[in-house]
């Protein structure tokens, strides 16, 4: 896959690598200049976060989120955006202590908690921390708390800041043709990606078939991308 993938600022619309949009974003002037036309005298308290896969920066995101939001709100927007294929069981690890989406008895330690917590009562600014989706074929994601400061309220819990441009991909079989699917068997030797005419012939069969998509969850279990959010992130400037 593609290293130093490029994302698009949502205020201005310039393209950055993960570490430059990690320093662009606090002193975007379009950003800046946003938060000066807010009004309102209600406040409240965001937390600005980057998550990125465990082993590698191909995918990553940048959300700003509200304090007052649970550790179920942001399970949720992971597994709309990047994850969810069957229902699996996912899981928070912050400080030691897991937050699981279903949490049971544990006869081997600590009992793991509920997602029910809010945000400001789990988190802090300079933080890193694990999440786990599906305990079979596991997704493991890092987020980090980049930071947090209070402006003024809106309604949205949570914000998209940026997030990686589609991965460009080439069919493993022609290597000339942008790639449309990966097959789930293939992939594990390294070279599953299709493109449309070499998924005739592929000898695996269609049923193996999973589509392209803009997720560190490409490829595994069922997934067959998101149903809410497209692999291409649009800024304001585009979106007008």
């Amino acid at each position: 896959m593609a290293k130093r993938t490029k994302g698009k600022c949502k205020f201005c619309g310039k393209e950055y690598t993960f570490s430059y949009m990690n320093r662009h974003l606090p002193v975007c002037e379009a950003r800046q200049k946003k938060w000066e036309q807010e009004t309102g005298s209600k406040k409240c308290g965001y937390f600005e976060l980057a998550v990125y896969p465990k082993y590698n920066r191909d995918h990553w995101l940048f959300v700003e989120i509200k304090e007052t939001a649970t550790l179920k709100d942001l399970d949720q927007f992971l597994r709309d955006i990047w994850l969810e294929c069957c229902g699996h069981l996912s899981a928070f690890d912050i400080n030691g202590v897991s937050y699981d989406v279903a949490p049971g008895d544990d006869f081997w330690g600590e009992p793991a908690k509920s997602m029910n917590y809010k945000l400001k009562s789990v988190l802090e600014k300079g933080m890193t921390f694990d999440y786990e989706y599906d305990f079979g074929s596991t997704t493991e994601l890092m987020i980090t708390v980049v930071n947090y400061r209070v402006r003024n309220y809106r309604k949205e819990k949570l914000v998209i800041l940026s997030r990686n441009n589609p991965l460009e991909m080439i069919c493993d079989t022609c290597g000339k043709k942008p790639a449309a699917y990966i097959c789930a068997q293939c992939c594990y030797e390294g070279n599953g990606l299709l493109c449309e005419d070499c998924a005739k012939t592929h000898e695996c069969g269609e049923e193996m078939f999973l589509p392209v998509c803009n997720s560190p969850r490409m490829g595994v279990c069922g997934y067959c991308g998101s149903d809410i959010y497209p692999d291409q992130f649009l800024s304001d400037t585009e979106m007008g």
